[in-house]
């Protein structure tokens, strides 16, 4: 039998380290080659790694949360033949390379101290039976302790002369979880549960933080009367429900915001701040915002500008699926320069969307609800949705953001202006 070693694969892309996110094996575990070990996420996406051998694991390489680099050992498998280390050498690695913070609180570690026990707290006496309707003996600071404890005294057992009630039985009553509101008993819940933050909700956390602390937001809100766009998006849905993707809002969107950056190259950019330069981009890479089960994700749809209302559907469709089971590649998350945001039917009135940094722009969908319109005679019910759009202050001025937005509210109240060439 010998020790087998499996480093962490190159990943390429320059990647130097990635972080270990879930395990899913243990020692003892025995496993086949091409079996899923762990699965680490770099910058760009999550990453399974398989076994290259079969054996029995004895030692993984660290815990969820740990950055591994690219060579270091992930999990030491027991197997058949010599395998590539020595056992001695794996006998010996917790004495040569113990982590940092152990290696140094080791020698200084004291002897475990029995807890000292707390004072014991005096008990109350059976409970005296009190008439329905008797008020408790307590005294005024008692009251007063119980009313701020939400404590309704005439369930509390007194221990002092004629069932008196005394501190110490409010203690003891608290100490018990019989708190009592309402007449019904509530427990005081004291727990306090840690959950470390890894994987792709640290990425999004890293990536949120940087966002605002780097870009100055400017989010302006706008109504918009989608009453013929759904007309218009219901009858195509009815004309092609057999032959073409269903449409959604998104599509039509992404048509108006085309359109909008053609007469504002500036919008479809990203800005490298340590550069001082601006990158405005040809094509327009729209990023949709999706949430899964292992946190937000950005598919983009690349050169939405070359692709039908049907075209960007199907590719919609296809990469939120492909996020949220997880199969989604690096290059389908990458090269963003605007993006789109939305909570779909749990949506608000207003949102203020956090910009998808480098990029310098982001259209925050609102949720769709029929309100009464003034047409300048009289109210009609319309369907209305507001855009919520924030813009990076350092590249888009005030005036060129609400020109942006107002040319999405034109294109999407006029929807056949988004098929007009030209």
């Amino acid at each position: 039998m010998g020790i087998y070693a499996i480093r962490l694969p190159d990943i390429g892309e320059g990647v130097a380290e990635a972080e270990l996110t879930e395990w899913h094996v243990k020692p003892g575990d025995v496993v086949r080659e091409d079996d899923v070990l762990a699965a680490v996420m770099t910058d760009k996406a999550a990453i399974e790694v398989p076994s290259s051998v079969s054996g029995t694991v004895v030692d993984l390489g660290g815990e969820i949360g740990d950055m591994i680099a690219v060579g270091a050992v992930l999990i030491r498998l027991e197997v058949e033949g010599e395998g590539n280390e020595t056992a001695a050498a794996t006998a010996s690695k917790p004495a040569e390379a113990p982590k940092v913070e152990e290696a140094a609180a080791a020698p200084q570690k004291p002897e475990p101290k029995p807890a000292a026990r707390p004072a014991a707290k005096p008990a109350p006496a059976p409970s005296v039976a009190r008439a329905k309707g008797t008020r408790p003996l307590a005294s005024p600071s008692v009251r007063a302790r119980a009313r701020e404890e939400g404590i309704d005294l005439r369930h509390v057992p007194g221990s002092g002369p004629a069932g008196r009630i005394s501190h110490a039985d409010l203690d003891g009553f608290i100490a018990s979880g019989g708190i009592q509101q309402g007449g019904v008993t509530r427990g005081r819940n004291t727990g306090i549960e840690e959950i470390r933050v890894v994987g792709m909700r640290r990425r999004i956390a890293e990536k949120m933080a940087l966002s605002k602390s780097h870009i100055p937001h400017i989010t302006i809100i706008e109504e918009v009367d989608v009453t013929s766009l759904e007309e218009l998006r219901g009858a195509l849905n009815k004309k092609y429900k057999d032959s073409r993707p269903k449409l959604t809002v998104l599509p039509f969107l992404m048509r108006a915001i085309v359109e909008a950056v053609r007469e504002q190259p500036d919008l479809n950019a990203r800005y490298d701040d340590e550069a001082g330069v601006i990158q405005r981009y040809g094509g327009v890479h729209i990023g949709i915002a999706t949430q899964t089960p292992a946190g937000l994700n950005v598919p983009v749809i690349h050169h939405a500008e070359a692709g039908s209302l049907w075209d960007n559907a199907a590719e919609v469709s296809a990469l939120a699926e492909a996020a949220r089971d997880g199969s989604i590649s690096r290059e389908a998350l990458a090269g963003g320069t605007i993006t789109i945001t939305s909570l779909g039917p749990l949506g608000a009135i207003a949102t203020t969307p956090i910009i998808n940094y480098p990029e310098v722009a982001i259209v925050g969908v609102n949720k769709m609800a029929v309100r009464p319109v003034w047409d300048g005679q009289q109210f009609q019910p319309r369907k209305m949705m507001n855009l919520s759009c924030s813009f990076d202050h350092r590249v888009i001025d005030g005036w060129d953001a609400a020109v942006f937005v107002q040319k999405l509210k034109t294109l999407l109240e006029t929807p056949a202006m988004l098929f007009v060439e030209g």
